[in-house]
């Protein structure tokens, strides 16, 4: 048998990313496998601050040393065994798309949905693989049967293509959309609860709501609101484009109906992938987005019917499940909110800087926003990459008027030690 032959039919039967022989089982897992049994016996506290292990997670990522990236709240890079993966399965494609892509490559999908699906704690049946969450709750916003004066309550600090979306279907179909303005950071899970329960009347049918608000990282009691919502039978719709792949939780946990994020934030998946979750007995009813068949079914995989896509970039999810997984959900959250502290615990203390976010655990983890007395978030943001090459983002959005600084996994605590340096000498300077 031909080697090409025998890689063809390996290609077919392992399922690429959830074979034994996938890429990070070649080329990081026994790293990791070691890195973990050093600290097998250690507190999450004291692993979350151990920076021998953390180094090895470090050496995974491929980032530029021109620059710290403080903006993992927009999109984060992959680790180098995803990239690989990518690369290496669209060079495959190319040889002979329509075989490779269609006849090889597709066959990961399966085996992709029910990794997901073990990762967000639902069944395989409940899970659709698209590009971002926008597609994933647009899906779901212009899948829903609403007529005119039904009612929709979301929030001003909502994320804006969702925002959109709610305001399209109001000015095409009379759709009542009603936002509710917060100033955070709150502290207070039943002050949120109360101003989405005030705002519900006789015709609101759904309530959206972020997981983690990306402007400023608060996080939203998400389950407390879903059982609020269903005592008056309305849906809820959960934004988790910040809280997939960092938070640990399921989301079943979250009772909620409707779910989308993306995957290339947090779990470190390739730019442009995504994830939208409904609940089993609900997926008939919704419409998908892009035109199916059998627009009615209870197949989840109506919402995949996208044509032509990126069948490398799905490989490369399964690779950043592998990675994920080896490090652990919790293990995560904890690291990245030991980071966040790290930072902000020491600019607090600056003269003139404002913390915009709880540094509760329970209301936030890797975002956290900040302002200096005097500078606008804009002037703040290019001075810190003009004078230290400190990438974050300037945010000037309804409430929300601050510096969004996220950190990941691969974030060095010199680099943070420098940002903490440059906001005071920044602070110092007017």
């Amino acid at each position: 048998m031909s080697g090409r032959k025998k890689f063809i039919q390996q290609l077919g039967l392992m399922a690429g990313a959830f074979s034994v022989n996938s890429i990070f089982n070649q080329l990081q897992a026994a790293e990791i496998s070691s890195a973990n049994s050093q600290v097998k016996n250690l507190s999450p506290e004291a692993i979350a601050s151990n920076e021998d292990y953390w180094s090895v997670i470090q050496q995974s990522y491929t980032v530029s040393p021109n620059i710290i990236n403080l903006n993992n709240g927009g999109v984060s890079p992959a680790p180098r065994v995803v990239q690989e993966a990518v690369e290496r399965y669209n060079k495959l494609s190319n040889e002979g798309p329509s075989y490779f892509m269609w006849r090889i490559l597709d066959q990961g999908r399966e085996p992709l949905r029910e990794s997901l699906a073990s990762l967000a704690g639902c069944e395989k049946e409940e899970i659709a693989i698209n590009r971002n969450a926008t597609e994933a709750l647009n899906t779901i916003i212009f899948g829903l049967d609403l007529k005119a004066g039904d009612e929709v309550i979301g929030a001003l600090l909502d994320y804006p293509n969702m925002v959109s979306a709610w305001k399209q279907r109001a000015l095409r179909e009379g759709v009542v959309y009603k936002q509710l303005s917060f100033s955070f950071p709150i502290e207070n899970d039943e002050e949120i609860v109360a101003a989405y329960e005030k705002a519900i009347t006789p015709r609101t049918k759904i309530i959206h709501v972020t997981h983690i608000v990306n402007w400023v990282g608060q996080i939203m009691p998400v389950r407390k609101i879903s059982d609020m919502a269903h005592k008056y039978g309305i849906e809820v719709i959960c934004d988790g484009a910040h809280s997939f792949g960092l938070l640990d939780f399921k989301i079943p946990d979250l009772h909620c109906d409707y779910f989308g994020t993306s995957l290339h934030k947090f779990l470190s998946a390739p730019i442009g992938s995504g994830m939208l979750y409904i609940k089993k007995e609900k997926i008939e009813k919704i419409w998908p987005l892009v035109s199916n068949p059998n627009p009615r079914s209870f197949d989840i995989r109506k919402f995949e019917t996208l044509g032509t896509r990126s069948f490398p970039i799905e490989q490369g999810i399964g690779e950043a499940i592998n990675f994920h997984n080896a490090i652990g959900s919790k293990r995560k959250e904890d690291r990245v909110r030991y980071l966040k502290n790290y930072w902000a615990e020491k600019v607090k203390e600056i003269p003139r800087v404002k913390i915009h976010t709880s540094l509760k655990p329970e209301y936030s983890c890797a975002i956290c926003g900040f302002s200096i007395d005097g500078i606008s978030p804009r002037e703040l943001d290019s001075k810190l990459f003009s004078e230290y090459k400190i990438h974050t983002v300037p945010i000037v959005y309804d409430t929300a008027n601050c510096v969004r600084v996220t950190p990941h996994v691969y974030t060095r605590l010199n680099e943070l030690d420098k940002f903490v340096k440059a906001v005071g000498e920044i602070a110092a300077k007017k």
